[in-house]
């Protein structure tokens, strides 16, 4: 493992992010506890020293865990949650990245995390109905009360990030340090405008998804799905079927995993990029931590990238709409334009 500063701070972070969106065993999907141990000790292990986590993670178990599995080594992790995830569908202010809001969802994590500190706080998602102005300086006064030392904003257009930041700059405020944006070699879209907004500002940027949702890791290639049909029970794409084939093909000549090839390849295109990788196990995560021995070569890189067909467009799709799962129930009631 090796590290870089987060952004235009002293701040070392390891090149690989680890996401904890499957700490916790609601909705079915995540990892027990003891599992989870074994997750975070194995990344440790390796030398990586940022978890990422989230308010809404699990139903707030995510948290949880990892304010007991921290617990006697809390300082040797940098420590990173989300807020704006609605708190309660029946509250319109449980949601959104407003002043109260923000208050009242960093005291839950904290009480969750079992720490006095957030070392990087992320904005979860673009908000449209609250003034960036008002999110910025309520960041700031918990950077100054202690509370969070770096900041950081999630699934936004560059222009709000990029704005944001130029607010801080005018008005001495903290700075958006990270951004985290979906990418992989299925979602290029970041390489249109944020990733050169990032690399501008000297942001970092946490990618996640950098598998494709799975779809990169080498399970949907063991075949030739119907045109637009079903493969292994998952619906894939034509167009995402060819890229996993290439990607296998890469990792066949290289005598690596699928996801160990797709990871470098994301890792591959900017020093400002730091891929999120996930795990349900221990053994999965160690398949992935592979990507650190695997140097992609610049043809193998170039046959992946003509195999996406990308072409330049304006980031679409990924930024939240408002939605009951997002902002609550009582937020589809919020008479503004």
């Amino acid at each position: 493992m090796r590290y870089r500063l987060f952004g235009r701070t002293g701040l070392r972070v390891s090149e690989l992010f680890l996401g904890a969106m499957t700490f916790g065993e609601q909705g079915g999907v995540g990892a027990p506890l003891p599992e989870c141990r074994r997750i975070l000790d194995a990344y440790a292990g390796a030398g990586g020293n940022v978890v990422d986590t989230a308010i809404n993670y699990r139903g707030g178990a995510s948290e949880e865990f990892l304010g007991e599995l921290l617990h006697g080594r809390r300082d040797r992790f940098v420590l990173a949650t989300k807020y704006t995830v609605s708190r309660d569908g029946a509250d319109p202010n449980a949601a959104g990245n407003h002043r109260k809001n923000l208050a009242a969802s960093l005291e839950t994590s904290l009480r969750r995390l079992r720490t006095d500190r957030i070392d990087v706080y992320w904005v979860h998602m673009w908000d449209r109905h609250t003034p960036v102005e008002e999110t910025m300086r309520a960041l700031d006064d918990a950077v100054r009360a202690g509370k969070i030392l770096y900041v950081g904003i999630s699934d936004a257009p560059a222009w709000v990030a990029a704005r944001a930041n130029t607010l801080a700059e005018w008005r001495g405020w903290t700075p958006f340090a990270g951004l985290q944006v979906p990418y992989s070699l299925l979602n290029r879209d970041i390489e249109t405008e944020l990733l050169p907004m990032a690399e501008s500002f000297g942001m970092s940027v946490a990618a996640w998804s950098p598998l494709g949702g799975g779809v990169l890791s080498g399970k949907y290639t063991g075949g030739s799905p119907a045109r637009g049909g079903r493969l292994d029970g998952a619906q894939i794409s034509d167009h995402d079927h060819r890229v996993a084939k290439e990607v296998q093909a890469v990792a066949d000549e290289l005598g690596a995993t699928p996801s160990q090839v797709a990871l470098a390849w994301v890792r591959s295109r900017s020093r400002a990029v730091h891929p999120i990788i996930g795990a349900r196990s221990a053994e999965q995560l160690a398949d992935d931590l592979g990507t650190l021995d695997v140097e992609l070569p610049a043809e193998a890189a170039g046959r992946l990238e003509e195999a996406t067909g990308f072409a330049p467009a304006f980031p679409s799709g990924f930024i939240a709409q408002t939605s009951p799962w997002v902002f609550g129930e009582s937020n589809q009631r919020l008479d503004v334009p």
